[in-house]
Formats: structure tokens, C-alpha cells, sequence
């Protein structure tokens, strides 16, 4: 048996700009966090007991005899790609699925942390992303970039360049104080409102062939430059990290009539009128969660103003680990699906 928690991630800079179609025409980069929220995983060996040979619980239980009746494309094509068979996976989650978290990707990455302990391996964070982003993006056909992939499974606080088909993970050199002052300075809220974020990722590829959006993307990349520089250099106001992260909503909004609607953009309003200095949605967007950097001295005003379920979090280094597996004895070659 593998238990294994993936922590979700938290995009802040960047993002539309690690889809292929423009990072391989261009480059992309982005800025982004894990943070203690998690998606956790049970998977073992499912005993020879069943008129199934598999089970899959989720939203739903899945329970069938061959791969290719699993309904559940991610377990599906990861069972195919690692070989695996006979198998009990459980799903368990801190927080909403299709709430701009990166939730598919961190099932992604935790799933085949898993498999591959199993098999006895030990697959390395580069391993765990490069293989996400080919069952999800390959495998599963999903549209959307490369970002969330990456960002679970290597944890921590980082800068992510694209470039050719490639990628290079920077961590931000940030000072323990300054980080714990920008973690203390931002509030998590939940819209109530959740969505699929490869249609909207569709939406902003399509954005790729008009000339005019293509532009909001070219600037949503150069202020990841200027947010890194706000981060690392001591010397920088610190609140300029939000005025960036207003200036990059801003701009995300022209890609794709999706991406807010009068009730995120109203819930925006309010926010900044009781203080906040920029947010954004978390993800593709359309809805899910919404961040906001909030001076401590402003942040019970923007609560009020709000009115939503506020989430408590801390940045996270770990990325995917495994955090409990047994022995199990299991003969492979037993009556295995064919």
C-alpha cells in the first residue's frame, strides 16, 4: 500500500505563457508556489476476491474487469503507460476539484509517484513532471500548459522557463522573512464557483492566432521579470508584488471572455475598494479561488467586503512525496488481465 499527498499550487505570474504553441514560438516563464493543501492518494494491490479487477473511487467508484472500461481517462492512461494492473486507488482531496489549483495535474503527479513506487523506483521530480505533462497532455489529449505539472511536483517557490520544448526550474532567492511577510500578506478565497479549465485553456490557445491578444501575452511575460526582481531584491517595496498581480489580471482578462464574469470582476471590485492591491484568479480562470495581497492592517476590511470562505495556508517545499507504503505480496503473473 502507497500513501502518497501532492501538495496544490498557487500561479501568480505568467501563465498562458507555458503553452507550447507560444513558449516554442517564443519563450514562457511563470512564478509560482505549492502551499499546504493536498491531494492525497491511497493506492495498492486489489485483491483477487472481486468479479473486478480494478477500483477507482473518486466523485464516483469506477469498478471494471479491463484498462480500457476505465472511464477515468488520467487513471486510465497511467495504468497503461507505467503497466499497471490490479489495482484498489482512492482519491481524497483538502480542497474542490476544477477550482483552478492545478488539481488534475497534482492527480497526475501523485498517481504516478505511486505507481513507480510500486514498481520499486524511485522516479525523480523531473521524472514526475516531464511524465505528467505527456499523460495529460499527450496521452489524454487535455489542452492547457506545462506549468502545474511541474510546480507539484518540484514544491516550493519557483521561477519556470520554457523554451524549445524544454523547461528550467529557478527557485526565487527570497529571504525566510520576506517570504513569510508575502505568505502573511495574501488571502485565499473561495468563489464558490468551480469549472473545466481545458475548455478555457482552449479559449487562450486560441488567443495564440489573434495578433492583438497575442500581445496581452507578450506583456503578461514581462512582468514576470519585474516580479522577480520585487521578490528577491530586499530593496523593493514588498506591496508592488500586488500592483503586479492587479496589472497581470488585468491583462489576462483580454484573452478570453471566459476568464472572469460580472460576479468574479464584482467580488474584484470589492476587494480593492477595502484595501486590497491586486489578485487574481487562481488557474485558467472562470472561477475557483481568488487571491489577493492585502497589507495586514487592510485584511479584516477586505474579509468584510468579501464575503467568502477564506482558506489559511503556508508556502510548501516538498512537492510529491510519499508519506506511508507497506509490503504487500502479489504475484504479477497470476491471472493477469491480458
Amino acid at each position: 500500500m502507497i500513501l502518497v499527498k501532492t501538495p496544490f499550487r498557487m500561479s501568480f505570474f505568467g501563465g498562458g505563457t507555458d503553452l507550447p504553441d507560444y513558449f516554442n514560438a517564443n519563450r514562457g516563464a511563470v512564478i509560482s508556489t505549492a502551499f499546504d493543501k493536498y491531494l492525497h492518494l491511497t493506492v495498492r494491490h486489489l485483491p483477487r476476491f472481486f468479479d473486478y479487477t480494478t477500483e477507482i473511487v473518486y466523485s464516483k467508484i469506477e469498478r471494471v474487469t479491463k484498462l480500457d472500461d476505465i472511464n477515468h481517462p488520467l487513471v486510465r492512461n497511467a495504468m497503461k503507460y507505467l503497466d499497471i494492473h490490479e489495482m484498489h486507488i482512492s482519491y481524497d482531496a483538502d480542497l474542490p476539484a476544477r477550482s483552478g489549483l492545478g488539481t488534475s495535474s497534482t492527480f497526475a503527479v501523485g498517481l504516478l509517484n505511486a505507481f513507480y513506487h510500486l514498481k520499486g523506483k524511485k522516479a525523480s521530480k523531473r521524472k514526475l513532471a516531464d511524465d505528467a505533462i505527456y499523460v495529460e497532455r499527450v496521452l489524454c489529449n487535455e489542452a492547457g500548459g506545462w506549468q502545474d505539472q511541474i510546480a507539484v511536483a518540484y514544491g516550493g517557490f519557483n521561477r519556470i522557463d520554457f523554451k524549445d520544448n524544454d523547461y528550467k526550474v529557478t527557485p526565487i532567492k527570497i529571504s525566510k522573512k520576506r517570504r513569510q511577510q508575502l505568505s502573511d500578506n495574501l488571502l485565499l478565497f473561495f468563489t464558490g464557483f468551480t469549472r473545466f479549465s481545458s475548455e478555457i485553456q482552449k479559449e487562450t490557445k486560441s488567443a495564440l492566432d489573434d495578433e492583438k491578444k497575442r500581445i496581452f501575452l507578450d506583456k503578461i511575460l514581462n512582468l514576470v521579470d519585474e516580479a522577480q526582481d520585487v521578490l528577491e531584491n530586499s530593496k523593493r517595496d514588498l506591496d508592488d508584488f500586488g500592483r503586479l498581480l492587479d496589472e497581470t489580471w488585468n491583462l489576462k482578462k483580454n484573452l478570453s471572455n471566459s476568464i472572469s464574469n460580472s460576479s468574479i470582476d464584482l467580488i474584484y471590485e470589492k476587494a480593492k475598494k477595502a484595501g486590497a492591491l491586486g489578485g487574481k484568479l487562481l488557474g485558467a480562470g472562470g472561477g475557483g479561488f481568488l487571491v489577493f495581497y492585502v497589507p495586514k492592517e487592510k485584511q479584516e476590511k477586505v474579509r468584510e467586503a468579501v464575503q467568502l470562505m477564506e482558506v489559511p495556508f503556508e508556502f510548501e517545499d516538498k512537492g510529491s512525496e510519499i508519506v506511508y507504503q507497506s509490503s504487500e505480496v502479489y504475484d504479477i503473473n497470476e491471472n493477469i488481465e491480458q
